[in-house]
């Protein structure tokens, strides 16, 4: 029987667990209410321009809440080059060619293949940085993989060579959102995560504004009113509030248990897609699913999960999810 002191100090890590899987899930709600958006008849470059402009005020709030809870250290004119760099490749480039591959693959498939990206971390690694990676990890890659490959099968079997571009496109942000955590963790330790996720966000405000005035000036000015509440709901509840959620989780429990936490991400996304959007759910799509959580667990376990005590703070920035 635990004594109340033992049950005490399993709250933070319980209250952890469930941040971080409702951080996954609502994260995961971000392709639903795209796909909702395309139907009214709404562009990728005016989604992005839109959530990103709804989403800023509000980091920018947590922003100054945190600076004023705490004394944060001076950044350089090299550092804001780097985050304004970062802000375009995590944020920007990631998040418009994931938009774009939604208009051509399932939500199941896009959260799949979005759920690999720490494998893209670690092939980076390997082959960029020469980190080495032991044969268990190269199992995961393998059966991670694997998994993508059979529920791809799923997507063309119903879209046919469509889903080739939409599954190309999705994969290529999460190679873009690979760059920008590899480039992201050097950074976190010295400026902090806040900071950075609020600098690389404006960074992409601007761009993707930009991009949306080329595109066409007078977009995001002439949209459905279906079209600004999904936006709307897609910059708190689906971006700055699981941002909020996964960093607090972080902080009590760790980057590992956060990614183990993150499992619910692509299960809830499935099934949202059937519910909302009446996509179908097989046999095949399912154990593809399973054979990615199932690489994605060995690749969490076999990175050593240290130990934290609950009024332990860590910057961590390995359980992030991608804002895309």
């Amino acid at each position: 029987m635990q004594s109340p002191s033992q049950a005490y100090n399993r709250k933070p890590y319980l209250y952890g667990i469930l941040m971080a899987g409702i951080g996954s899930m609502l994260f995961s709600g971000k392709a639903i209410l795209v796909k909702l958006a395309f139907a009214y008849g709404a562009n990728a470059e005016t989604l992005l321009a839109l959530r990103m402009l709804m989403a800023l005020p509000l980091f920018w709030a947590i922003f100054w809440w945190e600076s004023h809870r705490k004394e944060m250290s001076p950044i350089t004119w090299i550092d804001r080059l780097k985050l304004f760099s970062l802000g375009f490749l995590g944020y920007f480039l990631s998040s418009y060619v994931d938009f774009l591959g939604l208009q051509y693959i399932s939500v199941g498939l896009e959260r799949i293949v979005l759920y690999l990206t720490p494998t893209i971390v670690l092939l980076i690694s390997y082959f960029v940085l020469k980190k080495p990676i032991s044969r268990l990890q190269w199992y995961a890659l393998i059966v991670g993989y694997l998994g993508v490959f059979i529920v791809f099968i799923q997507d063309a079997s119903s879209t046919g060579i469509s889903a080739w571009l939409g599954m190309i496109l999705v994969f290529g942000s999460a190679c873009s959102y690979a760059i920008y955590m590899i480039g992201a963790g050097e950074m976190v330790k010295r400026i902090g995560s806040v900071r950075l996720v609020v600098y690389a966000s404006s960074a992409s405000a601007v761009f993707s504004v930009l991009q949306s005035s080329w595109h066409d000036p007078y977009a995001i000015f002439n949209q459905l009113p279906q079209i600004y509440w999904f936006s709307l709901l897609n910059a708190s509840l689906c971006t700055v509030i699981p941002m909020l959620l996964i960093m607090i989780a972080i902080n009590r429990i760790g980057s590992p248990l956060v990614s183990q936490a993150g499992i619910v991400g692509p299960v809830s996304t499935i099934f949202m897609g059937y519910l909302i959007l009446s996509e179908p759910i097989t046999w095949t799509q399912i154990g593809g699913m399973m054979l990615v959580i199932a690489a994605m667990w060995l690749l969490v376990r076999n990175d050593a999960p240290r130990k934290k005590s609950p009024d332990k703070k860590s910057d961590d920035f390995d359980g992030a999810e991608p804002l895309n």
